[in-house]
């Protein structure tokens, strides 16, 4: 999520970039919006209504399981990290405007969770991060990379330990790894009691989010520096020019190539260990696969590189301006996500939480891109920001920009 300091300074790519990661995330997210809370992490969640349900479930959970987890969500890190130097260089006031503009960030994020009952919001993540990376506004570029390698490497030997650790509480029949075990294959009645909750009113799903959120706070061990990791890589990128397609279309084809290869071959064996385990839920789990960074961030440069090829080229020129303007409104969209969700899957709306099978979730994932990619770029038409941006602009400045675009006389 990121605001570039005027309006005439737009990278297309880094726009275009961020709008394919936007919808990218939806892949992941709509499994928590509209499955049980288990479901995200647990492939046999929901059980299925046939056979045939059961084996498309786990394809399609293996599918975007090799080509998009933690992907998108680490480009998405990336280019926060770049807007973060795009944002603040050349200012004289560029600190104080730099955490007005994370603690507002903070305030969408608390809105989009308990307001829009969205339990896996990013948003608070990204604003205490953006504590942090001011202070790697000025860094060069290998101190950027070195740091960031750093933390992904020790984050890979904390998830091998912490995989090593439950099995041991496993095989010790310990208390901790029961709770684990029955929060994340849920007996029948602890199952319907949770959609239940969350399908009955808009005041129940709200109870069960504010319930919901004290355990989910502890997943921010995990979160904070996930993110930082790729938003310091992404202030990197930014410097060497890799995010502006500034780079020779061959050196793009090289990242992509050597990205996907090391993500493909890491998600790909990870997703074998876990189909040999019958899904077992440590090998499910990626925050006990000690290759789940490595894997990730071969994805994301795969996907980084592909798009800057596609900009460097003109391709698509539609469906890039589309990508575009996705990305130029990312705060808007992303908050669209859990409004329309919210109506889709809660009491407040449809009720249709744990009611589709996980295969049956992302026709809603196709329409709901379909609209953002038409509405996105005929919004900007008239408009200089997105809503959600002109309000965030706002309360950053303490001014109020004009919104409407001055269109000249019609010839």
């Amino acid at each position: 999520m990121t605001e570039p300091v005027e309006q005439t300074a737009r990278i297309e790519s880094i726009d275009v970039l961020r709008g394919f990661a936007l919808l990218g995330i939806l892949l992941l997210n709509i499994c928590l919006f509209g499955l049980h809370s288990a479901g995200y992490f647990n492939p046999l969640v929901p059980p299925g209504e046939t056979v045939a349900d059961r084996e498309l479930n786990v394809r399609v959970w293996g599918a975007v399981s090799v080509l998009f987890e933690g992907a998108m969500r680490a480009l998405f890190s990336m280019l926060f990290g770049a807007g973060v130097v795009l944002f603040t260089t050349g200012r004289a006031n560029a600190r104080s405007l730099h955490f007005r503009r994370n603690l507002w960030l903070l305030a969408f994020g608390l809105v989009d969770t308990f307001l829009f009952l969205w339990t896996g919001d990013i948003l608070m993540v990204y604003a205490v991060c953006g504590v942090f990376l001011y202070s790697y506004r000025n860094r060069s570029p290998r101190r950027l990379v070195i740091t960031s390698a750093v933390l992904i490497v020790l984050m890979g030997g904390i998830l091998g330990g912490a995989g090593w650790g439950m099995e041991q509480l496993r095989i010790a029949e310990d208390a901790a790894w029961t709770d684990f075990e029955v929060q994340n294959t849920p007996p029948v009645e602890a199952y319907e009691a949770e959609l239940a909750e969350r399908r009955e009113s808009y005041p129940s799903a709200f109870i069960w989010t504010a319930d919901h959120m004290v355990g989910v706070v502890f997943s921010y061990l995990f979160l904070v520096p996930d993110a930082l990791a790729m938003m310091i890589l992404g202030m990197a990128l930014f410097k060497v020019g890799a995010l502006d397609a500034s780079r020779p279309i061959g050196w793009y084809a090289t990242l992509a190539a050597v990205g996907f290869g090391v993500g493909l071959v890491t998600n790909l064996w990870e997703l074998r260990q876990a189909l040999v385990s019958d899904l077992d839920l440590l090998a499910t789990f990626p925050i006990f696969v000690p290759t789940y960074h490595l894997g990730r961030l071969g994805m994301a440069l795969g996907y980084l590189g592909l798009v800057m090829i596609m900009c460097k080229c003109g391709a698509l020129p539609r469906l890039r301006g589309a990508f575009a303007a996705v990305g130029r409104m990312a705060l808007t969209n992303y908050l669209m996500h859990s409004l329309i969700c919210l109506v889709l899957f809660t009491g407040l709306g449809f009720a249709l939480a744990g009611v589709l099978e996980r295969w049956q979730l992302y026709p809603i994932v196709f329409a709901i891109w379909a609209f953002q990619l038409w509405f996105s770029p005929w919004w900007l038409a008239h408009h200089r920001f997105g809503p959600a941006e002109w309000i965030w602009r706002s309360l950053t400045y303490g001014t109020r920009p004009p919104l409407r675009r001055v269109l000249g006389p019609a010839r």
